[in-house]
């Protein structure tokens, strides 16, 4: 039978084989690697060493790397040839420019035509020989020299004419010459060059027939629509590049031109002539547009075109209509470009004309930003003259200190036409939750300046800024989801309707009853709109914050001084206490305002406290108070914390009213603390016995005995040290029957520097009596005694450290 071996010995047989053959396999896959590298060197040298001819030298990969050229061969004679060009080149200049007037007419012109000739027959040659690079580089240097001619034919037989008349000529005709040779010899580069060239004979033309701006300006866009004719029809990839970068560098240019004529137009003639070329450019973009196989670049050229079709009516309109009513009308031509989303052209083209519309409604709102910032930020200076008089208007108002935007009495039909297209285009677009967000705010801000524009009366303007306030919120609370959580859109009303109410309230300082009435308004709107579950994080607070203002308010109408105010405002934080009992307890949404109304009442508080800070008595009054809510609120099982806050505030306005009677004695201020906080340590003791008597009672009798000592010890009457000795006995007599070690420790020690500051005279006069050398005498004696019994007494002072630790 065969003797198998146990599991564990079998299981580490096996992982010993399987790593020998792991390494035996990585030995074997390295030769393998170096074999197949040694043969791929062997391939490559053996035909230049010739059949049968072995290799020489070390194998593949184990000596040094086979050198390998850094240049291909095609490289290295392009590199020739462009040098060699540009050198022959250079050097027909140097001739022409420099040594053409040491020889005849004859003599130049053999010459120089012999070269041209010369070097644009060449090719011919060369190609049919194969060599069509060096044709190339031949033809670069003929294309060099048949403009060399041209400026040699001006200088020699038109010496007179003008320079951009006869640059235009040549030009046209140096650009025609270049596309039949290139074409009919099939090079590539006298094409592009042609191209190039094919630009400069219009422009230079109309400069030298000296013409206007707007005939300028229809030439570069004619110059363009050629270029870009030319870029659609091309087959050559260098001829599309070349022509797309011309038809772009003058397309942009006679757009911009034609925009600066239109826009600067004194009339509405100049101004119509610049806008019809505003709308070939327009044209011309679609056109290129819709024959552009690339979709993104046919939305970028509808988009240009849009904005061209805009800026051609908005030049037009400037100088028709009175100014405040351009913005409108270009917005009215931008809405008027999305009724191709209904037609059937091209997508890409609708796409770019729908971005163009966007794009000019994005800047008429722009266009009313100062207005808009100037209604939200300008009543914030207002608030500095509180109650300083009823303005004539509410633009007044509003504006009080701050510049006026011109031309802003359409800005509120321009932010409600946007809104309404958003609103509109909302059910069609991808981006509906954004529009949903962005329309109500649009709408907010028209009817936010529409009575500033107006300039209704003082009164009308505050009215109609409620409304708005109150219309915000019912939105708020309608839009509100199912969860009780508020959606986007309803966030974005509330958000409106807090700034909007701020801005508001501030416009009101302005007149006494308006203030009342405004903050009254706006504390009853944002409490009913906190009675629902989904804007009460943001409405509950809100009101309380109004009716902090109103409280406040009503204060100075009454004439009553700030520490009599605080009791009004003191209102706020129990309301706010009584609200989060209410909802705190809840699982549902409402306890997410409790927090928030918490916050509220706290900062109410806060300010209570500090109208009354200059009056002690009122302060003492206030605290309590706040302390009174603050127990309140302990009473409920997750505030339990606030329990501590009710106890400072009660301690602190103790300590007010003992300071406000001119109480100097330390124990007025120390014994309320003391008492209670014994009081809870015997109950937390009496709860949980393993507690320390440090952590029960160490700092409630702490807060007496140590004041009470400092006082003692400069106190010159017998009645406070009597007190505290006999207060510091009782305390050790307590600690010794209960065997607790606070009250051992604080007591006798309390206790014996009563007694040495009692005794402190007596020894004073013994030291006195005694002679000089006693004191001294005396202290070296206790120091041998010491040291003789120095090892006992470390061994009473050990029992004593653990006799007190044995101690509760």
């Amino acid at each position: 039978m065969t003797n198998l071996p146990p599991p564990a010995e079998e299981l580490r047989f096996l992982d010993a084989e399987l790593r020998q053959l792991d390494v035996r396999r990585a030995t074997l896959l390295r030769r393998r690697a170096w074999l197949v590298h040694t043969l791929q060197a062997t391939a490559a040298r053996q035909p230049a060493l010739g059949p049968g001819t072995a290799p020489v030298g070390p194998p593949a990969g184990t000596g040094a790397a086979a050198r390998r050229p850094e240049a291909t061969a095609p490289g290295v004679q392009n590199v020739l040839l462009v040098l060699g060009g540009v050198l022959l080149t250079i050097a027909a200049i140097a001739f022409t420019l420099v040594s053409w007037g040491h020889l005849g007419i004859a003599g130049r012109a053999l010459v120089l035509g012999a070269l041209t000739v010369g070097a644009l027959g060449a090719p011919v040659a060369l190609l049919r020989r194969g060599l069509r690079s060096t044709a190339e580089a031949v033809a670069a240097l003929g294309t060099a020299l048949t403009v060399l001619d041209a400026y040699a034919l001006h200088e020699v037989a038109f010496p007179g004419t003008d320079g951009a008349g006869y640059t235009a000529t040549a030009s046209a005709v140096l650009a025609a010459l270049w596309a039949v040779y290139g074409v009919r010899l099939g090079l590539r580069h006298p094409l592009p060059l042609a191209v190039a060239t094919a630009h400069l004979p219009l422009l230079l033309g109309a400069i030298a027939v000296g013409a206007g701006p707007h005939t300028l300006t229809a030439v570069s866009l004619a110059t363009a629509a050629g270029g870009t004719a030319v870029a659609l029809r091309a087959a050559l990839l260098p001829v599309r590049i070349v022509a797309v970068t011309g038809a772009l560098g003058t397309g942009a240019a006679g757009v911009l031109s034609a925009g600066w004529l239109c826009w600067s137009a004194s009339g509405p003639g100049p101004a119509a002539r610049a806008a019809a070329l505003l709308l070939v450019a327009a044209a011309l973009a679609l056109v290129a547009g819709r024959f552009v196989p690339r979709p993104e670049i046919s939305v970028g050229a509808a988009f240009a075109a849009g904005l061209c079709v805009v800026a051609g009516a908005g030049g037009v309109l400037r100088v028709t209509v009175p100014g405040e009513w351009t913005v409108p009308g270009c917005l009215a031509c931008a809405i008027a470009l999305l009724a191709t989303e209904r037609t059937r052209l091209h997508h890409p083209l609708r796409q770019g004309l729908v971005r163009a519309s966007a794009a000019v409604q994005g800047f008429a709102v722009l266009w009313t930003l100062p207005l808009v910032a100037g209604c939200v930020l300008g009543p914030a200076v207002r608030g500095a003259g509180a109650w300083s008089g009823t303005p004539r208007d509410f633009r007044d108002a509003v504006f009080a200190g701050l510049p006026r935007p011109p031309y802003a009495g359409t800005a509120p039909l321009v932010l409600a036409v946007v809104a309404a297209v958003l609103v509109v285009a909302g059910h069609r677009t991808a981006r509906r939750p954004a529009v949903t967000v962005a329309a109500p705010v649009l709408g907010w801000a028209a009817a936010l300046v529409l009575p500033v524009v107006l300039q209704l009366p003082y009164a009308a303007g505050l009215v109609a800024h409620a409304v708005v306030v109150a219309a915000a919120l019912f939105f708020a609370v309608r839009l509100g989801r199912a969860d009780k959580r508020p959606s986007p859109p309803s966030l974005t009303a509330l958000l409106l309707a807090l700034v909007t109410s701020v801005g508001l309230a501030l416009v009101s300082l302005a007149s006494e009853p308006a203030t009342i009435a405004v903050l009254g308004t706006l504390t009853v709107l944002f409490a009913a709109a906190g009675l629902r579950p989904g804007p009460a994080p943001f409405a509950a607070p809100a009101a309380l914050c109004h009716a902090t203002a109103l409280a406040c308010a009503i204060g100075a109408s009454a004439g009553r001084p700030p520490h009599h105010t605080a009791l009004l405002v003191l209102v706020v934080p129990a309301v706010a206490a009584l609200i989060a009992s209410r909802t705190g307890g809840s699982r549902t949404g409402g306890s997410r305002a409790t927090v928030p109304v918490e916050v509220a009442g706290a900062a109410a508080g806060l300010l209570a406290l500090a109208l009354a800070a200059p009056e002690p008595p009122m302060l003492a009054l206030v605290l309590s108070l706040c302390g009174a809510v603050a127990a309140a609120t302990a009473l409920r099982p997750e505030r339990r914390a606030a329990g501590w806050a009710a106890a400072a505030l009660f301690l602190l306005a103790t300590w007010v009213r003992l300071a406000a009677w001119d109480v100097a004695a330390p124990e007025a201020y120390t014994l309320p603390v003391t008492g209670p906080a014994l009081i809870v340590g015997l109950l937390r003791r009496r709860r949980d016995a393993a507690v320390s008597s440090w952590t029960a009672y160490g700092s409630g009798l702490a807060v007496t005995l140590v004041p009470s000592l400092l006082a003692a010890w400069d106190d010159q009457h017998w009645l406070r040290p009597l007190a505290l000795g006999v207060a510091a006995l009782a305390v050790t007599l307590a600690g010794a029957r209960h065997r607790l070690q606070a009250p051992l420790v604080l007591g006798p020690g309390v206790l014996a520097l009563v007694a040495l500051h009692e005794l402190t005279p007596y020894l004073a006069q013994v030291v006195g009596a005694l002679p000089r050398w006693a004191p001294p005498a005396v202290a070296g004696l206790v120091l041998l005694v010491l040291g003789a019994t120095y090892e006992q007494r470390l061994r009473d002072a050990r029992r004593l450290r653990e006799a007190l630790g044995r101690l509760g």
